[in-house]
């Protein structure tokens, strides 16, 4: 899996800066360099290849981003029921033992599992161990940063579409002469 993320990272960075020479190639860079608008078929080729690969990779980590959710939800409804064991008295409860959490219920686990439920002072345990926030604050972290790739490819994809049309209506003959 180690392997996995370092290739997934090294993708990513190399994908980012092929994306940012595209993105140099097809705006206002070119047309300083060489004075005058252009375009081939190539560039057009390319632009729409960028919109559709960026298109196809935002879709996937919408779902690494919907993916990486669950566990959130599943630690923060296990660290609310660690609050609750560290003080029972005032959340109502009538003692440690009867405080339970069932992994069973999030699916990650099948329902003949045996142990799917954790109670009372082997639950304590488990709370307070620096693993349990440690994972807690990382599934936060992926979380979060899958979010703000799925913002930047949406916002990459808006500009290389606008810059595709741009391309492909500057392409014609007639450009400057129909609005």
């Amino acid at each position: 899996m180690q392997y996995v993320i370092y290739g997934i990272a090294s993708f990513f960075f190399l994908y980012g800066i092929i994306l940012l020479a595209e993105g140099f190639y097809t705006t206002s860079a070119v047309k300083e360099l060489h004075g005058e608008f252009k375009t081939t078929a190539c560039g057009r080729c390319i632009s729409g290849m960028f919109v559709f690969l960026t298109y196809v990779l935002g879709v996937a980590w919408l779902g690494v981003f919907g993916f990486s959710a669950v566990p959130v939800f599943m630690f923060y409804n296990i660290w609310s029921t660690c609050e609750v064991i560290k003080s029972p008295q005032t959340n109502g409860t009538a003692g440690v033992e009867q405080i339970c959490v069932d992994i069973r219920q999030y699916g990650i686990i099948p329902w003949n599992a045996f142990p799917g439920k954790i109670c009372g002072s082997a639950l304590e345990n488990i709370c307070n161990t620096n693993e349990f926030y440690m994972s807690y604050h990382l599934f936060i972290v992926a979380c979060a940063g899958a979010g703000a790739t799925v913002i930047a490819l949406l916002i990459y994809m808006m500009a290389t579409t606008y810059n595709y049309a741009v391309l492909k209506f500057k392409s014609r003959e007639d450009c400057c002469t129909k609005f």
